[in-house]
C-alpha cells in the first residue's frame, strides 16, 4: 500500500522554526517527485515547494521563499520541510504529496497541523 505520513507539526512562536517529515512506504521513493502543500482554515490548499527525483527543488509560493527549504533522505525514504522565521500566516495543516516521475500514480498524506502563535 502506497503511503506517506507527515510528522513534526505543532505549536511554535512567531520567528521560530519547525522541521516536518514525510516518510514514504509501499513504493520506490527515488522514483517519485515530492511536494509540500498547506491548507489554512477556510482557505484552499496551496502548493508551497517541491523536490524532484534528482534532488532539485522548486519554490512555488512567494511568501515562503527564503524561509522554507525542502530536502530528502533516500536511505530513510523521507522528505523534509524546514520552516524558518515562521509567521502566524503560516498556520495551516501541512500535507505531503508524492507523484511518480512517469505516470499518474500519486499519494497524499493525512496532514500535520502547524500553529504559529505567541
Amino acid at each position: 500500500q502506497l503511503q506517506v505520513v507527515e510528522s513534526g507539526g505543532g505549536l511554535v512562536q512567531p520567528g521560530g522554526s519547525l522541521r516536518l517529515s514525510c516518510t514514504a512506504s509501499g513504493f520506490t521513493f527515488s522514483r517519485y517527485n515530492m511536494k509540500w502543500y498547506r491548507q489554512a482554515p477556510g482557505k484552499e490548499r496551496e502548493l508551497l515547494i517541491g523536490i524532484s527525483t534528482n534532488g532539485g527543488s522548486t519554490v512555488y509560493k512567494d511568501s515562503v521563499k527564503g524561509r522554507f527549504t525542502v530536502s530528502k533522505d533516500k536511505a530513510e525514504n523521507t522528505a523534509y520541510l524546514q520552516m524558518n522565521s515562521l509567521k502566524p500566516d503560516d498556520t495551516a495543516v501541512y500535507y505531503c504529496y508524492a507523484r511518480r516521475m512517469f505516470g499518474s500514480v500519486e499519494v497524499w498524506g493525512q496532514g500535520t497541523p502547524v500553529t504559529v502563535s505567541s
